[in-house]
């Protein structure tokens, strides 16, 4: 046989046993792990950033003017109610009361001789030794000097309440800031235009205070009416958790004591607030958190954060039918939960989610698999 037929000849060999190759050398169905999705009821607890704040802060001010002659406490230390702070020269005070306690001796003086003479007058007006007119003088005498034996009486109740007022003593107890004035400078006090001399604000309880977006408002209201959750309004304790930034579980318990009565226009946020235990006084006032908020409990289905794929905008998640040809499915997320992500909408009870091999191009939608069974376990709490 010559090179030309033997070339033919192999040239019609491959050309027949080309469509027997092509059809049995196609790539192979790849195998991935699906599973149901976790279907649980499970509590959710929404996340809220917010700051630290003291239950109660005051500025303490003088009632009284004058020179600062002592101070009772250190920088920043706790103090007590009724704890002495600073103390105002007492001089110009206890003479003031001096000078009361005079005044109201000698208006008692005069209303002892105002006595006398109407007592004597009495008696001479019914021998007619003096007239009505004398007598009824006498009286009215009398009450004028009742009258500014009260009003001394009162002087020396006020000048003995400017001495207390020499005093400056903790309203509240707390911690208290620096002095902001040293003994030895003139204050002013009283009402109006009083001297600042410190701080203090409490720490134990302590609250912590953040904003509520308005369709998590909205959301708690409709969860309020159709019997799902309780208002934070109503004496029902609504449970918070806080953590620091430096923090990574949830050990700080609290409960709502607070929701504003509306929501701000600029912001479309409303104000909320709640109180926690701070025996250990690590919280301070200004101090940054996070808050978990109860926010109802419901019937969820969960799937490990993994098996979702972001597609421009979208979340989806590729499922197997039950000719093994996988399928993309539009889906949208709630929190994580118990390590697991919640699926708000997409998926049915039923579905199978595919797990693993997502990243292997084979893997795509339209693509013939070999499910393989898997699991979907939350971590444990």
């Amino acid at each position: 046989m010559s090179i030309f037929r033997q070339l033919a000849f192999f040239v019609a060999t491959i050309a027949f046993a080309a469509p027997s190759v092509m059809a049995q050398g196609g790539p192979p169905a790849m195998p991935v792990g699906v599973a149901e999705p976790l279907a649980k009821r499970v509590t959710q607890w929404d996340e809220y950033s917010g700051r630290f704040e003291p239950v109660a802060a005051v500025e303490v001010r003088a009632r009284v003017s004058g020179f600062i002659d002592r101070l009772h406490f250190k920088d920043g230390q706790l103090v007590n109610v009724g704890d002495p702070l600073f103390t105002i020269d007492k001089r110009p005070y206890e003479i003031a009361v001096e000078v009361a306690e005079a005044e109201v001796a000698r208006n008692k003086a005069q209303v002892e001789l105002a006595e006398l003479q109407v007592s004597r007058g009495a008696s001479l007006i019914a021998s007619r030794t003096i007239t009505e007119a004398e007598n009824d003088s006498r009286k009215s005498g009398l009450a004028v000097a009742r009258a500014q034996l009260k009003s001394a009486e009162a002087a020396l109740r006020n000048a003995k309440l400017n001495l207390d007022w020499t005093d400056v003593r903790a309203p509240l107890a707390g911690r208290i800031s620096d002095r902001k004035v040293d003994a030895g400078n003139l204050i002013a006090g009283g009402q109006t235009g009083a001297t600042l001399l410190a701080t203090i604000v409490t720490l134990d309880p302590i609250r912590f205070v953040f904003d509520i977006s308005e369709s998590d408002y909205i959301r708690y209201q409709r969860l309020f009416l159709s019997g799902s959750r309780p208002s934070e309004r109503g004496d029902t304790v609504i449970p918070v958790r806080v953590r620091l930034a430096d923090e990574t579980d949830w050990t700080r318990t609290g409960k709502i004591d607070f929701v504003d009565n509306q929501l701000g226009v600029r912001s479309g946020t409303i104000r909320a607030r709640a109180i926690l235990d701070n025996k250990d006084q690590l919280l301070a006032p200004g101090i940054f958190g996070r808050l978990q908020l109860f926010g109802g409990e419901y019937d969820a289905l969960l799937i490990p954060d993994s098996a979702v794929i972001s597609d421009q905008a979208r979340k989806i998640v590729f499922t197997v039918g039950p000719d093994s040809v996988v399928a993309a499915r539009p889906i949208v997320l709630g929190p994580l939960i118990d390590g697991l992500r919640v699926v708000r909408s997409g998926l049915t009870p039923t579905d199978k989610v595919v797990l693993d091999g997502l990243a292997n191009p084979m893997v795509r939608p339209g693509a013939k698999v070999v499910p393989q069974k898997g699991e979907i376990t939350a971590k444990a709490r």
